[in-house]
């Protein structure tokens, strides 16, 4: 099993996603079902981009890209990213962010998914979500990392293929064990935040920032449940009163 992840802007608008937006995306969630997806979600909204996850069988893997990439078209404020796709490299151009990551078959399929907005296609996110994956590489009870940036002209399973002008990253790990979410989660946002004009949001948030900066939303997927996890950790880095 694998989760699949799929980020996009295809909001109306270059801040924020509207309300009719996410509502008709989580309206059609369920057709992923019917194509052998275990369990779906609009999992993160990041500024004006959104990001659909899945966890499928791999044998299924195509068809629900397939069937993310179909949603995401349909309910297009603006098919920007949409229309980069391609079926060649040569014609591909800026388009969808794309990841995915191995789940052990004896766990639960749980997994940690960072997204990123940029105002003005900033070169540095890719620098940044770097730094997130080598965050998670190599920590206790992660079973495997994804990075749209690492997928650049490289065939999306079931999709084609988009140009390396692809903006707005997503990463996405796969964690084994419950309580280690918060521990990979908080060493992915540091690694993040310690970039320059770095900011995380919560779920939803627009994209009120100076043009330069980035902002980011993490959220944890955990057996079908999403939980944004922007507010537990900023609390937990709050200054203790002794």
């Amino acid at each position: 099993m694998k989760i699949t992840t799929i980020g996009a802007d295809i909001s109306g608008n270059d801040v924020s996603c509207s309300k009719n937006l996410i509502k008709n995306i989580e309206n059609n969630i369920p057709l992923l079902l019917n194509k052998g997806a275990f369990k779906a979600a609009l999992t993160n909204i990041t500024g004006d981009d959104v990001v659909i996850s899945a966890f499928v069988e791999d044998d299924r893997l195509e068809e629900v890209n397939q069937g993310i990439v179909e949603i995401l078209r349909n309910n297009a404020e603006d098919l920007g990213d949409i229309n980069g796709i391609s079926d060649t490299i040569e014609n591909a151009g800026e388009g969808i962010s794309y990841a995915e990551a191995k789940i052990r078959q004896d766990r639960y399929p749980d997994a940690i998914i960072m997204a990123f907005d940029t105002y003005g296609g900033e070169g540095f996110v890719h620098n940044v979500a770097d730094s997130v994956i080598k965050a998670a590489r190599g920590m206790d009870q992660v079973t495997d990392i994804g990075g749209s940036s690492l997928n650049h002209n490289q065939e999306i399973p079931g999709v084609g293929y988009v140009s390396d002008e692809t903006d707005d990253p997503v990463v996405v790990v796969t964690v084994e064990d419950i309580e280690s979410i918060g521990v990979v989660a908080g060493a992915m946002m540091g690694a993040a935040l310690g970039n320059k004009n770095v900011y995380l949001v919560r779920r939803g948030s627009p994209s009120y920032v100076i043009p330069g900066s980035v902002i980011m939303s993490i959220t944890a997927y955990m057996n079908g449940n999403v939980m944004d996890l922007a507010v537990p950790l900023s609390s937990k880095m709050k200054i203790l009163k002794v």
